[in-house]
């Protein structure tokens, strides 16, 4: 799913695109000269509706996909991401107008939300207690992977003469599509979204099946146990609002934020753009972002194979310490260019 977020960047920054959609910003990186400010060249209002619909959408639609998934259990809801997701690239593939770009980029949003709320959690529910903290990294690094591919793709595509090559990069995106389809059909649901649904032998034979042994009553009885009392509490998010949760509430929501205003999500997402406004040519900015792509690649596959090596936080400090310092280091730097 997330090759399209690692897509969207590189398609905005190429000419044939911009030229046949967003004309206005085709004209302005014609007129703009190299000294003048590189970023007015992409301020457009339809463009950014282009690319941030998607993130509105998949935003809007986690939170139904919750629901959903309490209902149907997982295998609906991933099914339900998949399809949407489908029908999402291949309306972008063959896109005419604006609006048929606008109405696939919310499709595609709506697969992303479902997939992120549904997968994560079903590898929790049903990896070894001692690998569940790699299964969940295996999720980041699908997404590297899908970035990194998303970028190469980008690369390999803007070689084509004659400017359809876009099209490519964007109907692409049915390729993860169809193979998370596929996947969805042949998983089964987790024992403790049977038993939420009240279907506990179906539920312990399930569990019986994913530990591999003859006994596994004690883990039975508590998850049994855990949905008993989940159905006890009458309104689960208003809970989170008492005295006893709010640090972890403030936790799960600050530290996201932080992460996102030190502008990793946004250099990752629109890597090439980015370029591009820094004076890079439409080969080089698409490179750039490969080279980018396959570092955080490298980067997720070290913390797979260490994350249960050593304990959580402290690869949570180290991360922190090693962005604060190329923050740091990227300021002087930029101030010393300014200088010379």
């Amino acid at each position: 799913m997330t090759y399209d977020i690692g897509i969207s960047g590189g398609v905005t920054s190429m000419a044939p695109f911009l030229k046949e959609f967003f004309p206005d910003v085709y004209k302005k990186q014609s007129e703009i000269k190299d000294s003048s400010n590189q970023y007015c060249k992409f301020n457009s209002a339809a463009l950014t509706m282009f690319t941030s619909s998607l993130y509105l959408a998949a935003l809007l639609a986690s939170c139904v996909a919750s629901y959903i998934t309490k209902a149907w259990g997982w295998k609906i809801s991933m099914l339900t991401g998949g399809i949407t997701f489908c029908v999402g690239a291949l309306l972008n593939g063959v896109a005419l107008s604006v609006w048929m770009l606008i109405a696939g980029r919310i499709l595609l949003g709506i697969g992303i939300g479902f997939a992120n709320q549904s997968v994560p959690l079903y590898l929790s529910e049903v990896a070894p207690y001692k690998w569940r903290g790699a299964c969940n990294v295996l999720f980041k690094l699908s997404i590297t992977i899908g970035i990194l591919v998303a970028n190469a793709v980008n690369y390999g595509f803007a070689q084509i003469k004659g400017g359809w090559g876009w099209r490519l990069s964007l109907g692409g995106a049915i390729v993860p599509a169809v193979i998370f389809i596929v996947g969805s059909l042949t998983l089964a649901d987790t024992p403790n979204s049977l038993i939420q649904r009240g279907k506990l032998q179906e539920a312990k034979d399930r569990l019986l099946k994913i530990r591999g042994v003859d006994n596994v009553d004690e883990e039975f009885n508590d998850l049994v146990e855990a949905s008993e009392q989940s159905k006890k509490i009458e309104s689960p998010w208003l809970n989170l609002l008492k005295r006893k949760y709010r640090p972890q509430v403030f936790f799960a929501i600050i530290i996201p934020f932080f992460q996102q205003l030190t502008g990793m999500n946004v250099f990752m997402f629109y890597a090439p753009v980015l370029f591009k406004t820094m004076g890079f040519g439409d080969n080089a900015s698409l490179l750039s972002a490969l080279i980018t792509g396959a570092v955080n690649s490298l980067a997720t596959l070290v913390s797979i194979s260490l994350v249960d090596k050593f304990e959580r936080r402290f690869w949570f400090l180290e991360g922190d310490i090693q962005m604060l310092v190329m923050q740091v280091k990227k300021k002087l730097i930029h101030r010393v260019s300014l200088c010379i």
